[in-house]
């Protein structure tokens, strides 16, 4: 064989190589994407009140605002302390690309790339069927607000530092009916009106913590540790409202109140510690509220809220937490 014809025949071999390699790759692909939409399309719910929308691309754009407080007082060896702090307000705009419920998501915090919030939060949601759960993180040192420590009634800049992690499960006993994904991911559209109630537990930390700038500035300055753990577990009710034309508007609300079992709260103020009592009827509230308007089958916008407060009224020690985030979002079905 000459070396034309040896070079023709190994150009015919790669074609037909790389024509091959390029079926499977189709055709694996395809396989990929038949899965997707069977699963897509596989609903669990009662198509009468919940369906799945025929589009399967899903984009939205998000505003998010979020910030926590706590208050705290008691008395450590004859001096009365009092705490009332606010987190700066969190502000980022997100983007989000769903197919077939699998989503990326990119955000940016406008005052984070200026560089006036220096402060941490991460938030994780899921929104199933039947099982639901939501986690926050917060790390902070820009706190606000007011302190009274003996002769002390004020609040140095930088001077205590904040960290908060709330996590809240709960189960939907009317799954085929009721729908948190279409009030909070508008991946499912619900039909009609409907509601269910809720089971769920309830974990919420947090601490603050007297800064070490503080001490470097103001070595007198006293060392306070406040910390706050609640357990609970509770029960509530949820229910979606639909209305207008083609149900065009669904406005959500629900609310689940824990009673906490166990709790570790305590004030320390230079090594003098005073603890909460470990068994008191003390509660948490979980709160959800969501509108959402259909523009058309393939346009929607809309705004949620999840709050999280706790109030634990202690005769020895007070502290009180509190959680929120809403978001203002639009999108595009395709």
């Amino acid at each position: 064989m000459n070396k034309k014809a040896l070079s023709i025949f190994v150009l015919f071999c790669a074609v037909v190589t790389g024509a091959g390699a390029q079926t499977q790759e189709i055709k694996t692909k395809g396989k990929v994407d038949s899965l997707l939409t069977a699963s897509y399309f596989k609903s669990k719910y009662d198509t009468n009140y919940v369906k799945r929308p025929a589009e399967r691309w899903l984009l939205k754009l998000s505003d998010n605002l979020s910030g926590t407080s706590i208050h705290a007082k008691g008395t450590v060896k004859g001096v009365y302390s009092k705490y009332d702090l606010y987190t700066n307000l969190n502000n980022n705009i997100s983007m989000e690309v769903d197919y077939c419920d699998i989503a990326v998501a990119f955000s940016i915090n406008p005052a984070k790339l200026r560089g006036t919030y220096n402060d941490y939060e991460f938030n994780f949601e899921y929104h199933g069927n039947r099982l639901s759960f939501d986690l926050d993180y917060q790390r902070c040192t820009s706190l606000e607000g007011d302190m009274k420590l003996g002769d002390i009634d004020h609040l140095d800049e930088d001077g205590l530092s904040m960290k908060v992690f709330n996590l809240t499960a709960y189960y939907t006993f009317n799954h085929r009916r009721f729908s948190f994904p279409a009030a909070f991911y508008q991946n499912y559209r619900q039909l009609r009106s409907a509601g269910s109630w809720l089971a769920g537990i309830n974990f919420q930390s947090g601490c603050i913590r007297t800064t070490d700038e503080l001490k470097r500035r103001s070595p007198q300055a006293p060392d306070v540790h406040i910390d706050a753990v609640h357990v609970g577990i509770g029960g509530g009710y949820g229910y979606n409202f639909v209305f207008g034309k083609r149900s065009q508007w669904l406005m959500h609300i629900s609310m689940m109140p824990t009673i906490v079992l166990y709790n570790h709260n305590r004030l320390t103020v230079n090594d003098d510690q005073l603890k909460a009592k470990h068994m008191r009827f003390n509660m948490v509230f979980n709160e959800r509220a969501a509108i959402v308007y259909h523009f058309s089958e393939r346009y929607f916008a809309g705004t949620t809220l999840m709050m999280s407060n706790s109030v634990f009224d202690d005769s020895n020690v007070v502290i009180n937490q509190n959680k929120g985030m809403a978001r203002f979002f639009v999108g595009m079905r395709l």
